[in-house]
């Protein structure tokens, strides 16, 4: 089977899908690997590392379509909004698609993928298991996310991170406050430790408490509890608008003491809530920094520009999107690792094997035989369930 890494063609994307390094590990699993050319050059992997473990470098976008069986990509259709429909006449019937595909976006476009007779998979879905962690695409992303934002906070606020004992007197070190301690929270937290903050932490989930205290912060308790805070996957559940309206009043006073807010609250296929408003962001220091890694889906301020660096009040709002882009390198590393060992799981004996009772294919499996068959995503969208299925 020939596995086919297209470039990515979001814009401003500098990520790719696989690395050199895991092309041998294919090879010997029988799957043959084509990349277009340049398509690592922007995360730093050029061409001659790719055929030097064995790649070939095919000259057009089209191309690798035409010739691969499994097109691997990072931002496909679904989630990349600007370019990715583009690729819709180049997939084939029978064809295998792995990538980010933001199954809880947009129904039409999901659909739109079922009609290309495309069989794809979407690598947010990846079930949180131990044999899946390997896999977890979107854990890795998450992480690259959170440190990003602690430079990025670091780069825009006028005081230096650590505490410091000079001649000039001592700087006393700056505070972040971290809202929501999923992965990127928690990266975000070691991030700003090992830059010398005080860090502090909130999540309406008790269960992280311990990670977060583990990481050297401050876990903020409110008096206040979630109605069944986190679901089966570890996700935060959505509440009720009189539940986040106590919790901004009781976050208020720690953000107001705070130099760098970073929010990293997301519910899957929800708009992410609000936790910072503007009156909150009004109480803040002048020249403090929020960055709001939830500005995708809405954001979690409500002075966020999505896609934008933003003063407002005199804070530095940052709203930028595709941040795990920023940091190409690692970031590819990563994904490429994840996404080769769930290649490895479907491939057996140079075949693709799909059926069977396995929870990483069939949660990951989105859309097969002109249907979108997963059955999260259907009940998400109030389809009826496919004959055959629970």
């Amino acid at each position: 089977m020939i596995v086919g890494v297209p470039g990515e063609s979001y814009p401003g994307e500098r990520r790719v899908a696989l690395t050199p390094a895991v092309i041998p590990n294919l090879a010997k699993a029988g799957l043959q690997v084509i990349i277009q050319s340049g398509a690592g050059v922007d995360a730093g992997y050029p061409d001659p590392e790719y055929k030097e473990k064995g790649a070939q470098i095919i000259p057009s976008r089209a191309e690798v379509f035409a010739k691969a069986d499994i097109v691997m990509q990072i931002l496909c259709y679904g989630s990349n909004d600007k370019t990715g429909k583009d690729d819709l006449p180049l997939m084939r019937r029978g064809q295998v698609l792995i990538g980010f595909m933001r199954p809880f976006g947009t129904l039409a476009t999901l659909e739109e993928i079922a009609r290309a007779g495309v069989t794809s998979f979407a690598v947010e879905l990846m079930p949180r298991i131990t044999r899946a962690q390997g896999m977890d695409a979107l854990s890795s992303m998450s992480t690259i996310c959170g440190y990003k934002a602690v430079l990025m906070a670091a780069q825009e606020l006028p005081r230096m991170f650590p505490m410091l004992t000079t001649a000039a007197g001592t700087i006393t070190p700056a505070r972040v406050l971290v809202i929501g301690a999923g992965v990127a929270g928690l990266q975000a937290i070691a991030t700003a430790r090992r830059l010398g903050a005080v860090a502090m932490a909130y999540d309406l989930r008790p269960a992280v408490k311990e990670q977060v205290l583990s990481l050297g912060a401050r876990f903020i308790e409110l008096p206040i509890q979630a109605d069944d805070a986190q679901d089966v996957r570890g996700y935060a559940r959505p509440q009720d608008e009189e539940f986040y309206g106590k919790q901004r009043e009781l976050l208020a006073r720690v953000v107001a003491e705070s130099d760098v807010v970073i929010t990293a609250a997301v519910i899957p296929g929800k708009r992410s809530p609000i936790l910072v408003t503007e009156e909150m962001v009004k109480s803040m220091a002048p020249r403090s920094v929020i960055v709001d890694l939830a500005a995708e889906r809405g954001g979690n301020c409500e002075c966020t520009v999505g896609g934008a660096i933003v003063l407002k009040h005199g804070v530095t709002i940052i709203g930028l999107f595709n941040v795990a882009s920023m940091v190409p390198y690692h970031a590819s590393h990563m994904y490429a690792r994840n996404v080769s060992a769930f290649l490895l799981h479907l491939v057996k004996g140079g075949k693709m094997s799909l059926e069977g009772m396995d929870p990483i294919v069939n949660e990951t499996l989105l859309t097969r035989d002109g249907e979108v068959v997963n059955a999260l995503v259907r009940r998400f969208f109030s389809l009826p369930d496919l004959p055959g299925k629970p």
